[in-house]
């Protein structure tokens, strides 16, 4: 299988969410479970159905996250330089509306765009990927074609 570049930040996250659904939600879920039980005839009780749907999820979510955390390739962007690459922040000006915007590149299970946590599997940090200061980017979105220019690049 191949590595899931992450950042060391974005590696962290993924680490403590996974203790919080081992340590907290899983026991909440097994207790909930357990005085469901309690309460008779599990056919027709919905606590236990909810809470055993509970249960399946963040099983899931367990595995999931220890599969990420099993494959993932911590990448410092502070050792990195030159065109853009995993682990940049890039500055970037819509051609169009003058519009400016600031995003790290980042693996998928860390991406947020919100917070402007770029996915490096998206349309956008594929298209930034090996441009550098003063490079336009032509990028095909949902709403039609965009230009963005690049203005900065930090590994900060």
């Amino acid at each position: 299988m191949d590595k899931i570049p992450i950042t060391r930040s974005g590696f962290e996250k993924i680490d403590a969410e996974l203790k919080h659904l081992k340590s907290v939600e899983r026991p909440a879920i097994i207790a909930a479970i357990a005085e469901a039980r309690a309460h008779g005839d599990l056919s027709e009780n919905a606590e236990y159905h909810s809470a055993k749907e509970k249960q399946s999820f963040v099983e899931g979510r367990i595995k999931e996250l220890e599969g990420v955390l099993s494959l993932a390739e911590v990448i410092d962007p502070s050792r990195l330089s030159g065109p853009i690459k995993f682990g940049a922040t890039v500055a970037l000006v819509d051609e169009d509306t003058e519009d400016q915007r600031t995003y790290q590149i980042v693996g998928e299970y860390e991406a947020d765009i919100e917070a402007g946590r770029l996915n490096i599997k998206s349309p956008l940090a594929r298209a930034l990927i090996g441009k550098t200061v003063g490079d336009t980017v032509e990028v095909r979105t949902p709403g039609g074609e965009k230009s963005y220019e690049v203005l900065s690049i930090n590994y900060a």
